[in-house]
């Protein structure tokens, strides 16, 4: 009897994907190593970066997983494990256990447990949507209670 091969068809390491727009490089995605499947999906098992540029070419947010996917047909990454973003401008970050980034739609999301830390709080709740920057964002279910960090007005 004959199995079906369902491993990967490719694999790349040290890689460094570049989308840029009118010239200008507006995201950078690394991976230490990758791996592709016959669906056109990938797997980067050892961990994910993805920076985001404005149009000056400065670093504004960043995204990082200790495990990535992208799902071809949905045309979606997914982060696993430790997942952090930081938006440099704002001085403000998201940790999570699971994150959604869809580069059609320009927005991050997860059902999971999320913190938000700024200059001045810290903020826990459920579940998330946000712009890919990471400006704007609203979390579904919050605690009810705010924690202030001590020395910051």
């Amino acid at each position: 009897m004959f199995e079906i091969y369902t491993g990967p068809v490719s694999i790349g390491y040290d890689v460094n994907l570049y989308h840029s727009d009118s010239a200008i490089v507006r995201i950078h995605l690394k991976a230490k190593k990758q791996l592709e499947f016959e669906t056109g999906d990938y797997e980067f098992p050892e961990g994910i970066d993805i920076t985001f540029f404005d149009e000056e070419g400065i670093v504004t947010t960043t995204i990082r997983a200790d495990k990535g996917y992208y799902i071809r047909k949905d045309h979606l990454y997914r982060g696993e494990g430790d997942v952090q973003v930081k938006n440099l401008e704002k001085e403000q970050s998201l940790a999570s256990e699971e994150l959604f980034w869809d580069p059609n739609a320009k927005k991050i999301y997860t059902e999971k447990f999320v913190t938000v830390t700024d200059k001045k709080s810290i903020i826990k709740g459920t579940g998330l949507e946000a712009d890919e920057g990471f400006n704007e964002y609203k979390i579904y279910k919050p605690f009810d209670s705010r924690m202030i960090i001590p020395g910051e007005n």
